[in-house]
């Protein structure tokens, strides 16, 4: 592995063209394939690229339009109507913002998006003030962490619906060595530079933030002192195993001899807040921080599915624990969800192992009619699949104790889709079909720690990226952001043809499951295409809107989303480094239409800095705060940035945001959004 000093913005988004590289060896159709079995050849070929097979999906005035046209469905130009239909209603009243990149964020007019938390301001009471020439691994356990991610809201006192008062629970995914530790840039195959401290620090960003917070006079800010503060870190936070995998013997560790305690949480990406207020962080990319070799490991094909040894970070160096020949089995242990009680400090987190074992991105959940809670979360890798996992016991909405273990009995489901339009959950259950010691499952503990290899064998459909799935509680619709897959049909994987001219796919597309009868807990389900994401005024994308979508409403690269208290759904995105060739805009949000004339309509509401992912979108239960996270501001993508067109450093960053202090370098940061007349976001 070469240092990515040349083609790559950052040592991350190199890292990130490595998931390009699929680990999934099924021979199932993928989604795509599919598409194309569903629909008409012929009357596909037609259209080509402006009625792709995915824009036939949309049983909308959306689809009504496609099926007519000759040509790609038209875009209204900004602020205009399209000559050829009326503009359809929307729920969307903001006035949008424009499409760009600059060293800023910007909010639709009438909103205020002030910073409410950055990397390293205090979360605990005795933690120093962030100071980037002193950074220490003790100081990090105390102070925010890194690459703020998911953000969960739980209203104070628990059990209210208050707005202007509540815990946020705040998930870190990784770090970016090069913009956070002066005179380091970034690290080399060797790890050149990087010390016991700094990876320590590391370690620390990692994890989770619960802070509280309040609106006075108008404005949020954080409760200093806060008795519900805490920080959960890789470092030193004590999390148990529980569940099916618990205490197997490909659990155990020479420091855990029982298989029932690890050390540590990482790459913390979406998660989720359960009914009875617990907090749920999903370990995505976990193989990252693995060093060692493979080679006669006695988890090598386990470990090779995941994609371990990562090599990204030098941790193993410092904790052997981190290195795959010096630790078998410690790799085994990262990949879960973990819940946190928020509402009580002294609780020890735990990993359900029930829930599987993946690169998780999300955790949100619904109350199903029967009273059972249903989890939804996907895989996040391209060809990876699509998961819900159903409770065995019921949510006791009056006892918040009785819900303590809920997460531990259920049955976990992958989604096999079908050219009909259908889908089949399938169970992954030890001893149902090829999940059998036959096949190396000797117990559902087998099953869960490899559970892409189960999905496998079961014939789940390989998706194109799966990302944040977020149930509707108001139309019982359930949302999949899938964010790309530019390995589709290249180097003989899985890939589609001209009537679904989606090969090397960049933009990815919103997926909308119908539950058979709106039972979640269901082993079947609907599926259309929601929108197809891209540029619908250039063919070669093949994107598909409805045409009351404006030059800025459109977007690439959906990644996380959020419904708000009225229903309506908003899109954040991460295009990565290919933002200039995806898009050519930074990240941000976008509010999307999902429902009369207007469904399949975007329109663009925020936009992060240069370099930055948008993620995390959170309303209050009143709907007029909007929280979300920006990530790694200066690190992706800086080479295509106009004007600069060079990788960030510590001491030479694309933007100083959102300091814009030369003392000071990026710093992640959570952002409140407020309109400007006291109401609801969007109206």
């Amino acid at each position: 592995m070469s240092t990515p000093k040349n083609r790559y913005s950052s040592r991350a988004e190199y890292f990130e063209s490595l998931e390009d590289v699929p680990v999934n060896p099924s021979p199932e159709p993928t989604l795509g394939d599919l598409i194309n079995a569903r629909f008409n050849r012929r009357t596909l070929l037609k259209h080509a690229l402006g009625v792709s097979a995915l824009g036939a999906l949309a049983s909308s005035p959306l689809a009504l339009l496609a099926a007519g046209a000759e040509h790609p469905v038209p875009t209204a130009p900004a602020g205009a109507a399209p000559d050829a239909a009326p503009q359809p209603a929307t729920r969307f009243g903001f006035t949008e913002i424009a499409h760009g990149v600059d060293e800023t964020h910007h909010v639709a007019p009438g909103y205020s998006a002030d910073v409410l938390i950055r990397w390293g301001d205090k979360v605990l009471a005795d933690a120093p003030a962030f100071d980037p020439a002193t950074q220490s691994p003790a100081a990090q356990t105390k102070q925010f962490g890194y690459n703020n991610d998911f953000i969960g809201y739980i209203p104070l006192p628990f059990g209210s619906d208050n707005s202007e008062h509540g815990l946020l629970c705040i998930n870190h995914e990784y770090t970016d060595e090069e913009v956070m530790f002066p005179g380091l840039g970034q690290y080399d195959e060797a790890f050149t530079g990087a010390t016991r401290d700094l990876t320590e620090i590391e370690m620390a960003c990692n994890g989770g933030s619960i802070i509280e917070v309040k609106k006075e006079n108008g404005k949020w800010r954080v409760v200093p002192d806060s008795r519900y503060a805490r920080r959960i870190d890789a470092l030193q936070t004590r999390i148990a195993l529980s569940g099916p995998a618990a205490g197997h013997e490909r659990m155990k560790t020479a420091a855990d001899p029982e298989g029932r305690t690890v050390i540590g949480t990482v790459n913390n990406c979406a998660g989720g807040i359960t009914p009875w207020g617990t907090y749920l962080m999903a370990e995505e990319n976990f193989h990252y921080y693995f060093l060692g070799d493979l080679d006669g490991h006695p988890e090598q094909a386990n470990y090779a599915r995941y994609g371990i040894p990562g090599k990204r970070y030098p941790w193993a160096k410092f904790h052997t624990r981190f290195d795959v020949n010096q630790e078998p089995n410690e790799a085994n242990r990262f990949g879960w969800i973990v819940e946190v009680d928020p509402l009580d400090p002294t609780a020890t987190p735990v990993k359900r192992t029930a829930l599987g074992r993946f690169k998780h991105e999300g955790a949100e959940c619904i109350v199903n009619g029967d009273g059972r809670l249903v989890l939804y979360s996907g895989d996040d890798q391209r060809f990876e699949y699509l998961y819900k996992f159903v409770t065995a016991g019921k949510v006791d909405p009056s006892n918040r104790e009785a819900n303590k273990d809920l997460l531990d009995q259920g049955t976990l489901y992958v989604a096999k889709f079908a050219d009909d339009g259908t889908l089949a959950w399938l169970p992954l259950v030890h001893g149902q079909g090829p999940l059998n010691a036959d096949n190396g499952f000797a117990s559902q503990a087998d099953v869960l720690i490899e559970t892409r290899r189960a999905a496998t064998l079961l014939g789940a459909t390989p998706m194109d990226r799966p990302e944040d799935v977020e149930p509707n509680p108001h139309n019982g619709k359930v949302y999949v952001m899938l964010t790309n897959n530019v390995q589709r049909g290249a180097d003989g994987q899985p890939g589609s043809d001209p009537a679904n001219p989606r090969d090397a796919n960049i933009w990815g597309h919103v997926l909308e499951l119908t539950p058979a009868g709106g039972d979640h807990a269901a082993d079947s389900a609907s599926w259309e295409i929601l929108v197809k994401a891209g540029d619908p005024a250039d063919p070669g994308t093949a994107a598909l809107w409805n045409p009351a979508t404006s030059e800025n409403g459109w977007f690439a690269c959906p990644d996380n989303c959020a419904v708000d208290p009225s229903g309506r759904l908003w899109v954040s995105t991460d295009q990565g480094g290919a933002w200039s060739k995806a898009s050519g805009s930074a990240d941000g949000v976008w509010a999307l239409e999902t429902e009369g004339d207007a469904r399949g309509t975007g329109k663009m509401f925020f936009r992060v800095p240069v370099g930055a992912e948008m993620c995390g979108p959170r309303f209050t239960p009143d709907g007029k705060t909007l929280f979300v996270a920006v990530q790694h501001p200066a690190t992706d993508g800086t080479k295509d940035y106009p004007g600069f067109n060079r990788a960030s450093t510590f001491e030479d960053p694309a933007t100083r945001w959102p300091d814009f202090d030369d003392k000071l370098p990026p710093r992640p940061s959570v952002v409140v959004i407020t309109k400007d007349d006291g109401g609801e976001i969007g109206s």
